[in-house]
Parts: C-alpha cells; sequence; structure tokens
C-alpha cells in the first residue's frame, strides 16, 4: 500500500492499454469514481485476507460477503443486496470497478461461460487504492492518461486543457463518442458521453481545469467533491453547522448515513495503523517507552465522539499498549476523558512516526493531514500555515500549546 507514482508508472508501463486493440469499451464506467473504486479494492482486500490471495472469486462473492454488506448498505443508501430487484444495480456497482481493474491488469479476469472470475494479480495496487479515496483518484489519473496515450487521444485531451473554450469541448467529447463507436461495441452516443464524463473530470481536476457538467464545458474548474459518487454525502461535513449545535447533532440531523461512512472508515483506519506498526514497528508502542508489551489498541488521540470528521484519519490515530491506552490516555480509564499530558505525548510520538514514514519513502501519512487533525482537534488556524514537513516547527508548536493550557 506505499506506493509511490513512479511505482504506478511502472506498472502501467507494463500493459497495453490501445483499446483500438482490446476493442474494450468498459476500461472505465459510470461507477469507476474514486469513492467506489477505494470501496471495492477495499472489500476485495477483506475477502482475500479471510479466503487466502489466491482465491477465485465473482463480483457476487463480494457483494455478498458480510463486511461488504455491512458496509455498502448504509454509505451507498443501496438497497440490501440480498434482494432481487436490487441485483442490476448491484451488478453495476461491483462489475464496473472490478472490470476496470481486470483492464489494468490489477486484477486477472477468467472467463467460464458466461461468467466472469477474478483472482488479484497485484496485491499492493489493491491495498494503495483501498488506503484512501486520493489514493485511487491517483491512480485514475495515472491509469485514464496511459490507457488515452496508448490508445492515440491523449493529444485530443491536452488540446482541450490549453484551450478551455466551448469549441474546443465539442471537438474533445466529438472526437472519444467517434472512436469509441469506432472501436468496441458501443454504437450509442448518449452511452458514450457518460463515460466520457468519468475520463475527462478526473484530468481536468489534475490539471485545475474546466471539464465536463451537464453536458456541457463545466462554468467552474472541477473540484474533488465532483469526482465522487457520492459527491452530496460526507464532504464539507461542518461547513452549514449552527453555531450552537455540536457536531454530533449535526451529524444525526444532516447526515443520516455520515455516521455509517465514518464508522467504516474509522474501522479501515485503524486496520491501516495496526498493520503498519505491525510491520515497521514490530507491533510496539508508538510512544517508544522500550517496553516489550505490544500495542494492540489503536488510540483516537483527538476522541472520536468530539471530532468525527477527522475520526478516520490515521494521521489521529496511534497505537498503544492496553495499559497505555487505558490507564494513561484516559483518566481513571475512562474512555470518555482524555488525559491531556498523555494527548500531547501522543501527538509527538505521532509526529515522530510520520517523519519516519517521509525518510524511509513509505507513503501512507500525509503531512497536510496531520496538519488538519491539529488544527481541528487544537480548535486553531495556525498548523495549516506550517512549511511543508517542517516538523520542528510542529512540535514546537504543540508543545507551547499544551504547556500553556
Amino acid at each position: 500500500m506505499w506506493l509511490t507514482d513512479k511505482d504506478i508508472d511502472s506498472f502501467l508501463s507494463k500493459n497495453d492499454y490501445d483499446v483500438r486493440k482490446s476493442k474494450n469499451a468498459r476500461w472505465i464506467d459510470q461507477k469507476c469514481t474514486p469513492d467506489v473504486l477505494t470501496i471495492i479494492a477495499d472489500c476485495v482486500l477483506n475477502y482475500i485476507s479471510s479466503n487466502g490471495i489466491d482465491k477465485i472469486f465473482t463480483s457476487m462473492d463480494i457483494w455478498h460477503s458480510d463486511y461488504t454488506v455491512n458496509n455498502v448498505l448504509d454509505i451507498f443508501k443501496k438497497p440490501s443486496p440480498n434482494m432481487d430487484e436490487a441485483r442490476n444495480e448491484y451488478d453495476k456497482f461491483f462489475q464496473q470497478p472490478l472490470e476496470l481493474l481486470s483492464y489494468a491488469k490489477v486484477i486477472t479476469k477468467i472467463k467460464k461461460g458466461s461468467r466472469n472470475y477474478y483472482k488479484v494479480n497485484d496485491i499492493d495496487i489493491i491495498e494503495y487504492l483501498a488506503l484512501r479515496e486520493k489514493n485511487s483518484l491517483n491512480f485514475l489519473i495515472h491509469y485514464i492518461e496511459k490507457v488515452l496515450n496508448d490508445s492515440g487521444l491523449l493529444s485530443a485531451f491536452n488540446r482541450f486543457f490549453e484551450n478551455q473554450t466551448p469549441e474546443c469541448y465539442e471537438e474533445v467529447k466529438n472526437t472519444f463518442t467517434a472512436f469509441t463507436i469506432s472501436n468496441t461495441a458501443i454504437n450509442k452516443p448518449t452511452e458514450c458521453r457518460r463515460i466520457f464524463i468519468k475520463v475527462i473530470n478526473p484530468l481536468a481536476f489534475k490539471n485545475n481545469s474546466r471539464g465536463t457538467e451537464r453536458g456541457r464545458i463545466s462554468t467552474h474548474k472541477i473540484t474533488y467533491d465532483m469526482l465522487m459518487y457520492n459527491r452530496d454525502n460526507f464532504r464539507d461535513l461542518n461547513s452549514n453547522k449552527p453555531k450552537e449545535m455540536t457536531r454530533k447533532e449535526y451529524l444525526a440531523h444532516t447526515h443520516r448515513n455520515t455516521a455509517a461512512y465514518f464508522r467504516y472508515l474509522t474501522i479501515k483506519a485503524k486496520n491501516v495503523v495496526r498493520g503498519y506498526n505491525n510491520k515497521f514497528n514490530n507491533g510496539l508502542s508508538e510512544l517508544g517507552n522500550n517496553s516489550t508489551d505490544k500495542a494492540t489498541h489503536i488510540h483516537h488521540i483527538f476522541p472520536e465522539s468530539q471530532f468525527p470528521s477527522i475520526s478516520y484519519y490515521i494521521e489521529n490515530l496511534i497505537a498503544l499498549t492496553p495499559t497505555e491506552h487505558l490507564n494513561k490516555a484516559h483518566v481513571n480509564g475512562k474512555t470518555t476523558i482524555i488525559d491531556k499530558n498523555m494527548q500531547m505525548i501522543c501527538l509527538l510520538a505521532k509526529s515522530g512516526t510520520i517523519q519516519d514514514s517521509y525518510i524511509n519513502n513509505r507513503e501512507i501519512y500525509d503531512f497536510n493531514n496531520f496538519m488538519k487533525v491539529l488544527d481541528v482537534g487544537l480548535n486553531k488556524d495556525l498548523f495549516e500555515k506550517i512549511p511543508y514537513l517542517d516538523f520542528i516547527e510542529t512540535n514546537r508548536q504543540i508543545n507551547l500549546i499544551y504547556n500553556n493550557l
């Protein structure tokens, strides 16, 4: 899961994705958004973790697993996958990202009669995609550019990004539509244009430019939330929160499935932190106290109940021993009360873990995310202004704040 752009490009460079040769229009599709791709990759990862990496599976195996049902049901507001009328919707929801991963050669597709079976080909990329939406978006951008380049289409898209006019927009849209109809089984412009959205907008986001919206050139530049399947949910959580209402109350009143989403992300984040700590810190406490006790507890530095918007940030989670967690991080073992001195120690220790991840080129932690965690958790507008990767200043400010409490 600790991959760089160079690793992704190296993987993609091994494959020829020319659609003129494959005749496959399903190299990307309507449900292939960063948030959906991350969820599906995580569901696949969970499935093979339970059944073995060499396990061959179908899309139905993934969607009927307990892990998938418990998360997708609440997060994406879908009917139960066990209901007959949900079958077509779930077919698209799971099949389309799996087809993308198959075309990308991340997983291998095995055709048996009319059924598609899959087997993981590159576990590192599956883990990378499952980690966070931004990873999936980054992969999609690199992947889309490679497919377009191999297919002789990239120059048409680049012309549009260089000349953001309605005329250039119509030109690239018509070029993509004609190409798809000529080289694949799709023969309807409407379907081509639905796929076109998923191709051009991630690239527009990368280029900080306009893309497509409602069949026309977008009025504004494409933003991160516009790329998501659940673009109206979960994001900008507190932008409209009344001052007199707590985050928890606002969450309950206005985002009925946001809590489920955060719970899912938090469970996943804890697994990531535990896995990283087991691999690179021998499963010991991140506090580095020379104890040989295993750090089996994953602790929220800023409590989940008070700060739901950062509850799923791995930068807000730290691996502690049971004694550190229950007897030191919390006052008298009361999990609703945080010891401030221990909170400062945890933040400084986490800062060290994050710095170490950068020194060793393990791109799992994000410095900017850590700054956000600090600003939200400490109710400051300070840390986001700290220069990138300036851990000395970060630690100095943490010490100053807690020494003045």
